[in-house]
């Protein structure tokens, strides 16, 4: 009776701030700054703000400073803008508190350009910030400044050194698990530990929190102290903690329910986890509603309410009595909670992490507590700390092994993809039915299981099965007839990047690169493909070997190699020449190491999947790939009555050639060639192909001047409609073999 109240109110807050915000009400979303302010500052992007420095971290290229309580400065005026993220030119010594004054280029947080992208705009929301400041100069700084927070910058740091100085070259691990500081993380690693799903041990969790508080507690007992003396230091202590660890959701959860924890035990009250994690979620929504669309707290809360709502019911739906089936029964609880979680944010759930964290779970506290001691000890003796911090050490090594054998499986993850809420809302209707189920076998007489008890359990199960393919966008699409092509042209900035899926659920890429992304591997291509389900390419066209069109694919094959990824390939598409440059050798290296086969192709190929067709209209087989661009592989789509062209970086010349060979036909896209280049898409190129609609795929800051205004009129001029990747991010395309559907991933 004490937990319902709390978890009713805490259930009508989220639905009422879920609702605001599908009504259109920014309770969660959007800028809350007044129109007037955000017209003048797209008017007036170059702009001075004042503000108190919060926190500041140092970047590859430069000083990164979040300021607080700022001000935007107009006419001697000042407006309130909320919290600013600030990039410094150069590197400048402030410290916490500071009053700063900066001049820089005022621009409004991005969402994401393409399917699966990161929103920073929804990330950066829920810590109140709706603009970054690039390329700002520091004007003034005030000498004052917070003595308690540059203390605790001082005393992070100096840990930070410490586990540099014990833990060596797993120093970065220990300073995210100990510290919550990921900055020095090495990718691969991070991408290793979500693969093998036991990535949530490299933040600051529960676990972290319950493991070193109760642990302080205890210890204060145990000398002595009494249960308020021994309470109370342990709960400022772990205040401190949080707030040196930088505050993250997780912490914020994980230190505020043990407050209330510790709260219970001192005034001698019972301890509810249902009311504790219903009043915890309601302070942080009320402090900042746009927590509610956030991954980490749907999945820091989702993790509590898998552990005191869902495990037992799933264990008695089991049949499971013994200590090792409950503990895997509840870990099945915890994945079945957050599951919808990680497909709508990741396109992905980890299967391997079921057994994983059986192993990592248990031995994780000494993981922690290792860091921890060697980096107090650090304070006196370094070499003590090196073998205090020695045993988990081992254990990292360990874990670490256990992610590589789980990385090279295809079966390590689940790439779903990214659900619709519609989906999302059968799967928990499903799973909430199947929790009663759970709870109604609980409660029954548990020595002798009656038939009906037996048949309900197996209706359970079988719900549960059904609720999960609910979720798949592969499975439940595809389990009936599709008859669309779909062309999905990724917004890569200065590159090309093309995802095609056939009517008969094939899936292909035209390049994937880029001159003004870095990492687009990472940053784009995958998350697109774990997004829209896609676990197998069935084929990689490479149209030539210039960076902006092959860095990403580059990046996927190693990761392939390396097992950092279960997406897989089978085919990988080079243009025919005779002599080929060095980098279409290291590509065609890199396919082999990738277990992909590579083939080439010239003019006259044709590559079928089920009733669309590539055909490979250039190079001619006696192409000898000293001029990549003007002998790229072009190649025309056919699906019905549909047809469409991409010219790779093809220029005037090359358009000539395909003119007099006479291989070009009246075509309903264009894919622009070399990025709207004006010595690409002549007048007598496009009156033959006469495209209905032209894409082009470039950065709207690159320097070469693309797309040209030369190039754009001439494709008006015969007729074309133009979508950009520039201005609209990712150009999606859906077609019958007729009709053609045009989606922009952003804008009108």
């Amino acid at each position: 009776m004490i937990r319902r109240p709390m978890c009713l109110l805490c259930f009508l807050m989220m639905l009422v701030l879920g609702i605001a915000d599908l009504a259109g009400i920014p309770l969660i979303r959007g800028n809350p700054l007044p129109a007037s302010v955000q017209s003048w500052i797209k008017a007036h992007p170059g702009s001075e703000i004042c503000g108190e420095v919060e926190r500041y971290e140092n970047t590859e290229f430069s000083q990164s400073v979040y300021l607080k309580k700022t001000y935007l400065i107009y006419h001697s005026k000042k407006f309130p803008i909320n919290n600013v993220r600030v990039f410094l030119k150069k590197e400048e010594e402030l410290k916490p508190g500071m009053q700063i004054f900066v001049k820089g280029i005022l621009k409004e947080v991005e969402g994401p350009t393409n399917p699966g992208g990161f929103d920073s705009s929804r990330y950066y929301a829920c810590r109140h910030i709706y603009y970054f400041m690039k390329k700002a100069v520091l004007l003034k700084k005030t000498s004052t400044y917070s003595g308690y927070h540059q203390a605790m910058l001082m005393v992070k740091e100096k840990c930070r050194q410490i586990l540099e100085n014990t833990a060596g070259k797993d120093a970065p691990v220990f300073e995210a698990i100990v510290l919550g500081e990921k900055t020095g993380l090495d990718p691969e690693i991070r991408m290793r530990y979500q693969l093998a799903g036991i990535v949530h041990i490299l933040a600051i969790s529960g676990l972290h929190i319950s493991i070193l508080g109760m642990g302080l507690y205890k210890l204060m007992k145990r000398v002595g102290f009494g249960i308020w003396p021994a309470g109370i230091f342990s709960l400022a202590v772990m205040l401190q903690y949080g707030m040196m660890t930088g505050g993250s959701v997780s912490t914020l959860r994980a230190v505020t329910m043990f407050l209330i924890a510790m709260g219970a035990r001192i005034t001698g009250r019972i301890y509810d986890m249902p009311s504790a994690v219903s009043v915890t979620a309601m302070m942080i929504l009320a402090e900042s509603p746009a927590y509610l669309l956030d991954s980490g707290f749907l999945l820091s809360f989702g993790c509590v309410l898998g552990i005191c709502v869902a495990s037992e019911r799933i264990c008695a739906l089991a049949g499971a009595k013994r200590k090792g089936t409950k503990v895997f029964c509840e870990s099945v609880a915890l994945w079945l909670v957050t599951l919808p979680v990680m497909l709508k944010f990741f396109g992905e759930a980890s299967l391997a992490g079921l057994v994983l964290n059986l192993a990592v779970l248990p031995s994780v506290g000494v993981v922690l507590a290792g860091g921890v001691a060697a980096m107090i000890l650090g304070f006196v003796s370094i070499p003590t700390g090196r073998v205090m911090i020695f045993p988990a050490r081992v254990l990292l090594f360990l874990y670490e092994r256990l992610c590589e054998l789980a990385g090279r499986s295809r079966w390590c993850t689940w790439i779903g993809g990214e659900p619709e809420i519609w989906q999302i809302t059968i799967y928990y209707a499903i799973l909430v039915a199947v929790l009663l189920i759970g709870q109604y076998i609980k409660e029954s007489d548990q020595t002798k299981i009656s038939r009906k008890q037996h048949i309900l359990r197996i209706s359970g199960i079988v719900l549960l099965i059904l609720s999960i393919l609910t979720l798949g966008k592969q499975s439940f699409r595809y389990s009936f007839k599709n008859q669309t092509l779909q062309i999905t042209c990724l917004d890569v900035g200065q590159g090309d990047g093309i995802l095609i899926r056939t009517p008969d659920n094939k899936h292909y890429l035209i390049d994937g690169g880029s001159s003004s992304q870095s990492e687009l591997g990472r940053y784009c291509l995958l998350p697109a493909l774990k997004s829209m389900g896609i676990s197998c390419l069935d084929g990689i066209f490479i149209s030539h070997t210039d960076k902006d069109h092959l860095s990403g694919v580059q990046e996927l094959l190693e990761y392939m190699e390396k097992g950092l990824t279960t997406i897989r390939a089978a085919y990988l598409v080079l243009p025919g020449w005779t002599e080929p440059p060095e980098a279409w050798t290291d590509l065609a290296s890199a396919a082999q190491k990738a277990g992909i086969k590579t083939v080439t192709g010239n003019a006259g190929n044709i590559i079928r999947s089920g009733a669309a067709a590539f055909e490979i209209l250039w190079p001619e087989s006696t192409a000898r790939g000293k001029d990549v661009n003007e002998e790229a592989m072009v190649m025309e789509l056919t699906y019905g009555d549909f047809r469409m062209l991409f010219t790779g970086d093809i220029g005037a010349d090359t358009e000539k050639k395909l003119l007099s060979a006479g291989c070009l036909n009246d075509i309903d896209c264009l894919k622009v060639g070399h990025h709207g280049s004006g010595y690409s898409s002549s007048e007598e190129f496009l009156k033959k192909v006469k495209p209905e609609l032209s894409i082009i795929s470039c950065s709207s800051t690159n320097t070469y001047g693309h797309p040209s205004p030369e190039t754009v009129k001439r494709l008006k001029d015969c007729g074309s409609q133009i979508e950009y990747t520039m201005k609209n991010g990712a150009i999606i395309l859906e077609t019958n073999g007729k009709n053609l559907r045009i989606r922009r991933f952003f804008g009108n």
